[in-house]
């Protein structure tokens, strides 16, 4: 297996983030990134989720940058799960599972007690690994009235 390298997110990663998460959308039909519009916390992505308390995480290989996740305090003890986001050769590792439970372990010490994700509705194998790690979705939807004409589901977890 080749060496993969767990970091923080830097700002200057935004060109890697925008290229990987651009190509994961790029699986799904009519499913736009928009690094100049919705998507723009992209090309800051430290100094953005740092101002909404956060930390993101990133995973390097020979071949630059093969995933991402991040996470957030909302409000209290509500954190949200922000931007997972695994390159076709890492999903079905075990990669997304050590990101989330990263992320989880660091969010519950800073006192979470719940996290909340969005996702889009046309990530069905990505709302199956959430679902199977105990995020319940609920009843509740959010239109982002974006190029993609994305509705997301929530899921919402106990940790």
């Amino acid at each position: 297996m080749r060496e993969l390298n767990l970091r923080h997110v830097r700002d200057e990663d935004g060109p890697a983030l925008i290229e990987l998460i651009g190509s994961i959308f790029g699986e799904y039909e009519g499913v736009y990134l928009e690094p100049d519009g919705l998507d723009s916390d992209l090309n800051a992505y430290a100094s953005y989720i740092e101002a909404e308390g956060g930390e993101g995480f990133v995973v390097e290989g020979e071949d630059g940058l093969l995933a991402c996740v991040s996470y957030s305090q909302i409000e209290g003890t509500q954190y949200q799960l922000k931007r997972i986001y695994l390159s076709a050769g890492l999903r079905g590792s075990g990669m997304g599972l050590k990101l989330l439970h990263h992320v989880e372990t660091l969010a519950k010490a800073r006192g979470a007690a719940t996290m909340e994700l969005w996702s889009d509705t046309r990530f069905t194998r990505a709302h199956r690994f959430y679902e199977r790690e105990g995020y319940v979705k609920q009843a509740k939807t959010r239109d982002l009235h974006d190029s993609s004409n994305t509705t997301e589901f929530q899921f919402i977890k106990t940790l």
